[in-house]
């Protein structure tokens, strides 16, 4: 086996187990390891630390499998990782009904790079970094035994493939899809899921819980849902009681199955959805020149800044949108506004939503802060992980 030896201090970071290892802090290779492989990571002192997979073309170098140098990584490792990584889920309250679940999520679970999500009897992969695409057949297989699975489909096709120097995949990678469209029951709403062409795997998971939440907030109120993509949001805020709801997403597409996921529940009431087709920046402003006002907004946008590098870009497109949206807000009305960008930590967008705020002359106080569900945990020592954050307002 290889060995990743470390410059001089960087060990510090993996003997706090964060699970990546920088192009910066490896001096050298001793050995030959192809893309993917598993090599031992070795200090300046010579102790060893951990066992990674090699990525060389990734600024990532290496993603820790193991923080015990010992632990073989086999087929057998992968079965035990995922058999946890289900089974805890299956154990927490709220989770083991849910017909929608994220089996794996990546470095929380110990599988650097690798995503399950299980729709039914479906689950979908996404495989994204070298040693994941390396131990694609171990990872089917396990998953094949431990979930009973129907099918398994391959989503993986996120850009940042690229970055590890993969190709994107898609397709079943076990069993076959069924004939009827995928559905499955969030909270009392069914929903349509498109593995094949839908976004991430399909579904927006990790908003399971602020979905509930919507409805919980929407009985009686006019609300407007930015970004709907399917009409999660807007179909709880129907199942909550809203008086109204109006969504809009630029994808006719979306709005296709976001119509047929409102069919598929008829105990709600078709009459008080309507949906927009429209880009949601310029919808917002023509909401405004024509005096209209809501009780409830939610802005779920796309992902802005999928790093660093494209925060400042970002920010100025969170703040316009949300400005937006408080200029659209009713009397005491609440804001529900998320991130999904990387590239913009927590404390930053709640600046940039304070200074929307500002600038809409609106006062503003936060009643919730919000993030992913329970099934997407965040590595403690790994904080990068926490992707998804949101904050629900009361204007006024």
């Amino acid at each position: 086996m290889a060995q990743l030896h470390l410059h001089p201090g960087k060990e510090r970071s993996v003997l706090r187990r964060h699970p990546w290892i920088f192009a910066g802090s490896a001096a050298r290779l001793e050995g030959r390891a192809r893309r993917g492989d598993t090599v031992e990571v070795v200090a300046a002192d010579g102790r060893m630390l951990a066992r990674a997979a090699w990525s060389p073309e990734s600024k990532i170098r290496a993603r820790v499998w193991s923080f015990d140098a010992a632990e073989n990584v086999d087929h057998a490792f992968f079965k035990r990782r995922i058999a946890r990584a289900v089974a805890w889920r299956a154990s927490f309250p709220g989770l083991a009904e849910q017909e929608g679940i994220r089996l794996i999520h990546g470095e929380a679970d110990g599988l650097p790079g690798v995503i399950a999500d299980r729709y039914g009897a479906v689950v979908v992969i996404q495989l994204t970094s070298a040693g994941a695409e390396k131990w694609r057949e171990a990872i089917v297989a396990a998953l094949v035994q431990v979930t009973a699975c129907a099918a398994i489909y391959e989503r993986s096709d996120s850009e940042v493939r690229k970055l590890e120097g993969l190709e994107p995949v898609s397709g079943c990678a076990w069993g076959a899809l069924p004939a009827a469209p995928l559905l499955i029951e969030e909270n009392g709403v069914r929903m349509e899921v498109d593995v094949v062409a839908g976004h991430k795997t399909g579904f927006y998971l990790d908003q399971r819980d602020n979905r509930l939440l919507t409805g919980a907030l929407a009985r009686g109120r006019r609300v407007l849902n930015c970004f709907c993509y399917t009409g999660g949001f807007s179909l709880q805020a129907l199942a909550g009681g809203a008086a109204s709801v109006l969504s809009i997403d630029s994808s006719g597409p979306a709005l296709a199955i976001a119509a047929r996921n409102l069919a598929h529940n008829p105990q709600l009431d078709a009459s008080r959805a309507r949906w927009c087709e429209d880009d949601v920046f310029a919808a917002l402003r023509a909401l405004r020149e024509a005096g209209e006002s809501f009780d409830l907004i939610v802005l779920d946008p796309p992902k802005f800044a999928p790093s660093a590098a494209h925060a400042a870009r970002a920010a100025r497109a969170y703040k316009d949108i949300n400005l937006c949206a408080f200029r659209l807000l009713a009397p005491a009305g609440i804001l529900m506004t998320y991130s999904c960008s990387g590239g913009i930590g927590a404390e930053m967008f709640q600046k940039i939503v304070a200074g929307a705020a500002s600038d809409a002359g609106v006062d503003a106080c936060i009643l919730h802060r919000l993030t992913a569900a329970a099934d997407h945990p965040v590595g403690l020592a790994a904080p990068e992980g926490e992707y998804l954050k949101g904050l629900v307002l009361r204007a006024g």
